[in-house]
């Protein structure tokens, strides 16, 4: 198939055309972007919690004193589950 007058087809659809922009029309603006102070907020706390150390310190070290003193008291497996059971409202 031989396809004569391509600048023909070409000029019928406008594919060379370049779309006519007005600068002056105010058509070229500015982006802005705003975060609310609940985003803010949100961005702070997330910061925070990041830099936060996943392990408590001061009950480790406390738990190590009452361990090496001996005064941890032994926790009756039957009185724990109860009263889980009791904090949650189920029964066993």
């Amino acid at each position: 198939m031989r396809i004569d007058a391509f600048n023909q087809v070409t000029q019928v659809y406008q594919t060379t055309k370049k779309p006519n922009v007005s600068k002056a029309a105010g058509v070229y603006g500015s982006d802005k972007v705003e975060i609310s102070s609940f985003g803010r907020d949100y961005q702070i706390a997330k910061q925070a919690v990041a830099n936060a150390s996943d392990i408590r310190e001061d009950k480790v070290a406390e738990a190590r004193v009452q361990i090496a003193d001996g005064s941890i008291m032994d926790v009756d497996v039957d009185d724990f589950a109860a009263a889980l059971a009791e904090k949650y409202g189920t029964t066993l």
